[in-house]
């Protein structure tokens, strides 16, 4: 097992949770803990004891306040192009149902972070906003085009260029946040939601996840066929059998990820 500076990894049953762990600079996500994060998440994708996993961030104040400005500062283009910024496709590839645990802010680099997952549950005071137009750039680990698909172009064009914060509340109400729960509720929420996915089968979940992202990446004729052949594949599986058989039989069903 790696080890880390900057994240916590725990396993709780089947659910992994890692912890972005700068709380003194609001998690600030500076390249290493990024390259931590990702690591993290591959190391228990690979483990087939974990069927979910958490990300949340350590302290109060926030998931993960943006990148690390200090660090970034200085930086030429040729230092972002080698300089560990493929890390967050690393993070895109994880097969398994990310949930982000969300408290407090999630700006920039926190609300990509949070829009690389596939599920959303936020405190009621947590802040979402893509506030890099402010210090003169862009997002650049996909908050234009995953808050496009998600709120459209208009809504998009206002928290991008404008840089507001916007609140947990009302992103719920436009279909980007998929709870929010009194503060510092979040985790345990998260928890909740992970163990009861942790108990879907495991396969069916993978590829479902994969169709699911599918409607976001390629036409619909594209999306309608890897659907379908996602569909026709599971029949190949014993928890297919295992989950009809228990239908028929009136009993719940034990799925064993084959």
């Amino acid at each position: 097992m790696a080890e880390y500076q900057y994240v916590l990894v725990e396993r709780d049953e089947r659910v992994g949770i890692v912890t972005l762990n700068r709380p003194a600079k609001l998690n600030a996500l500076n390249t290493q803990l990024v390259a931590e994060l990702s690591t993290a998440l591959e190391e228990l994708d690979r483990d087939e004891a974990i069927r979910c996993i958490v990300i949340t961030g350590a302290g109060e104040r926030a998931f993960a306040a943006g990148a690390d400005i200090e660090e970034m500062a200085d930086k030429s283009p040729i230092d972002m192009l080698t300089g560990g910024f493929e890390a967050w496709e690393r993070i895109r590839r994880i097969k398994k149902p990310l949930i982000a645990a969300v408290n407090g802010y999630a700006l920039g680099g926190g609300c990509e972070l949070a829009l690389h997952c596939d599920i959303i549950v936020a405190s009621e005071n947590a802040r979402f906003g893509q506030p890099e137009i402010l210090l003169g750039i862009i997002p650049g680990a996909g908050g234009t085009q995953r808050l496009a698909r998600t709120l459209g172009k208009y809504r998009t064009m206002e928290m991008v260029l404008l840089g507001n914060q916007i609140s947990a509340r009302e992103l719920a109400d436009l279909g980007l946040v998929n709870r929010v729960v009194p503060q510092g509720e979040h985790l345990k929420e998260a928890l909740k939601i992970a163990k009861e996915l942790a108990e879907r089968p495991p396969i069916a979940v993978r590829l479902a996840k994969e169709a699911v992202l599918a409607a976001f990446e390629t036409p619909l004729a594209e999306g309608l066929e890897a659907e379908r052949r996602n569909f026709f594949l599971l029949f190949a599986s014993e928890d297919k059998r295992e989950g009809m058989r228990a239908f028929l039989e009136k009993r719940r069903a034990q799925f064993q990820g084959r």
